[in-house]
């Protein structure tokens, strides 16, 4: 019997030593591959698609027919022509057009290095013109990393690489209507890992060079971007300090400074942080910002807020991870601008029960979802996104 345990405890030892180094090696960190290894892996891929003998074989769609997915912006070419053009860009599936208004949709982005999309822009002048910023930036465990920013001349025919490979997700595009070689990119940067290459980009070159004209620091991105109709030299841009752990979200750390709002008014070659009536830094998470087309005096701020709203009690127990429950946090919290940013002021919540909607508007994903719109018509309709679609 002694020979037996001691057999038993042998091989328990063998097994943990080759298990315990396998664990090890999977935890560890990949390597991030520079955006130009990829796209050199992606032409070498493309070559042996070219070359393989079942290259002509057609696929057959067999299901299932419920897959989830996410949509992360949609353009529609104006003016109307017979029915609307639409253009969405989604999460993990490319981009997508339908020219009867929704009734069929055809993919136009399948062949190109990443199908996962941040954010589309039509060029206002040329609408033939599409640029395609890759990358997700919502950051979820699912989001992939893109490579770049593309663009098309004939609606999505044929595609052109732009460049920006290394700045892995673009969260917003914005294109200067009275010259629209002159476009802007919101660049989140990595997921996982700091890097340099995130911020605001400019070429005044349809895309030819790029310049960085906006930068915090490596874990700091750009993750909004907006343009004063009235004037396309005066931008705004929201940064977002995140990094994401396997096992965390990503959400706001105490030390974290660089979250916030900048305005410039001479195209990029200055900035100035526009957060006076703001959340202090270290309580701002993502911050999603639009502007009133109708009044560019106006703009609004939806800011994923981490000042503690209420404090949890004993009965409300332990989170889904089994940890006490900490301070339920404001999250999702809205200010207004009304003298271009100068000042904000706090419109949300201002009752007992509007304080508890907002709560539950993204609870803790306003990391998510962080975005606001203005209706172009009318400065005082605001519609954000959260767990549902909310309209003011």
């Amino acid at each position: 019997m002694k020979s037996f345990h001691k057999i038993i405890g042998g091989l328990i030892a063998v097994g943990l030593m080759v298990i315990i180094p396998m664990v090890q090696a999977q935890q560890a960190k990949s390597p991030v591959l520079a955006g130009k290894e990829r796209l050199e892996r992606f032409d070498k891929f493309t070559g042996l698609k070219s070359a393989s003998a079942f290259k002509d074989l057609k696929w057959q769609f067999l299901g299932p027919t419920n897959i989830s997915g996410r949509c992360t912006d949609a353009v529609v070419v104006q003016p109307k022509g017979k029915s609307y053009t639409m253009y969405v860009g989604t999460a993990s599936g490319g981009v997508w057009r339908t020219d009867n208004e929704g009734v069929s949709w055809v993919p136009v982005f399948d062949r190109q290095v990443s199908a996962a999309i941040g954010d589309i822009a039509l060029d206002p002048v040329n609408q033939q013109i599409l640029w395609v910023g890759t990358g997700e930036a919502n950051i979820f465990r699912s989001s992939q990393s893109g490579c770049g920013i593309f663009r098309t001349p004939d609606g999505g025919k044929t595609w052109q690489h732009m460049g920006l490979e290394n700045t892995f997700t673009i969260a917003r595009i914005v294109i200067n209507p009275k010259n629209t070689g002159t476009v802007y990119v919101a660049a989140s940067g990595h997921e996982w890992t700091a890097n340099p290459d995130r911020g605001v980009y400019k070429t005044t070159d349809a895309g030819k060079t790029w310049e960085k004209v906006l930068y915090v620091n490596e874990t700091t991105g750009a993750i909004d971007l907006v343009m004063d109709p009235s004037d396309p030299n005066t931008l705004y841009a929201s940064t977002w300090q995140r990094i994401r752990e396997k096992w965390n979200d990503p959400r706001n750390e105490p030390d974290y400074t660089g979250s916030g709002i900048w305005k410039t008014t001479n195209g990029g070659k200055s900035w100035e942080q526009v957060n006076t009536g703001l959340p202090d830094a270290k309580f701002r998470g993502r911050i999603g910002i639009d502007i009133a087309e109708s009044n560019p005096k106006v703009l609004y701020a939806f800011v994923d807020n981490y000042e503690i709203a209420r404090e949890n009690d004993e009965s409300e127990g332990t989170d889904s991870y089994g940890r006490p429950r900490g301070g339920v946090i404001k999250g999702a919290t809205i200010f207004k601008s009304s003298d271009r940013a100068k000042t904000w002021v706090l419109m949300s919540g201002q009752t007992p029960e509007t304080k508890r909607y907002m709560e539950y508007h993204s609870a803790t994903y306003g990391w998510v979802f962080g975005q606001i719109k203005v209706d172009p018509n009318d400065e005082n309709t605001v519609y954000t996104m959260g767990l549902g679609l909310n309209v003011s």
